[in-house]
């Protein structure tokens, strides 16, 4: 069967997000770049993919999936079912908690810092170091909610790793790309926690493959 299509920019933490699943997941694919400079994102061709004329899109033979979070699932569903471990009410519970968290406290608060510092210069605009600061305050709220649950537990769901924790990499890559990575300094098993998911040979290659020079 033909390897499934993520179609996207490599600079777009939702696409590489999809990735990070895809590749844990042991599922083949490729990266189709989208290219925005020309409008291809709303072209016919992509509406088909995804009405929104948005990234990321995934295309397994005749089945297209978008949103992000939803491609992930799909990619853990198909080729890793144990990322969700929906085979437990109690453990599937608590994944299906931990995504919502990441999508609704920590992405939140994280994507108006990544916004301001690494997207508004690339677009000819500056930073606005209020917004920046307000949300890296936001930001450490959730760090401490985080810091206690990693204090019982390996990963946020439990003692596995699940795609709870996967759904974090694209964005927290991001941070380090950032002034304000130290921002985990204060919180370590937080820190501990995100090591432990860089040692992952799925993360290491995405991390590599969102650097500018890749």
């Amino acid at each position: 069967m033909a390897p499934m299509k993520l179609y996207g920019a490599t600079m777009s933490w939702n696409v590489t997000r999809c990735a990070v699943a895809l590749e844990e997941a042991g599922a083949e694919y490729e990266i189709v770049p989208i290219n925005f400079a020309t409008a291809e994102h709303k072209s016919p061709e992509h509406l088909a993919r995804n009405p929104f004329g948005q990234v990321p899109a995934l295309q397994d033979g005749d089945l297209y999936v978008w949103e992000s979070r939803a491609i992930c699932k799909y990619a853990a569903r198909k080729n890793k079912p144990e990322l969700l471990k929906e085979g437990s009410l109690a453990e599937s519970a608590m994944v299906d908690v931990w995504m919502e968290v990441e999508a609704n406290q920590y992405t939140s608060a994280l994507n108006p810092i990544l916004f301001q510092v690494l997207i508004s210069p690339m677009l000819g605009g500056t930073t606005d170091q209020k917004v920046v600061e307000e949300n890296v305050e936001k930001f450490k709220k959730v760090l401490e909610v985080y810091e206690a649950r990693l204090s019982k537990y390996k990963y946020l769901a439990g003692d596995f790793l699940s795609l709870a924790d996967l759904n974090h990499v694209s964005a927290t890559l991001c941070l380090f790309a950032t002034p304000h990575a130290s921002v985990f300094d204060g919180y370590p098993h937080v820190k501990a926690w995100w090591s432990s998911l860089m040692e992952r040979p799925s993360v290491q290659k995405i991390a590599a493959l969102m650097k500018p020079s890749a």
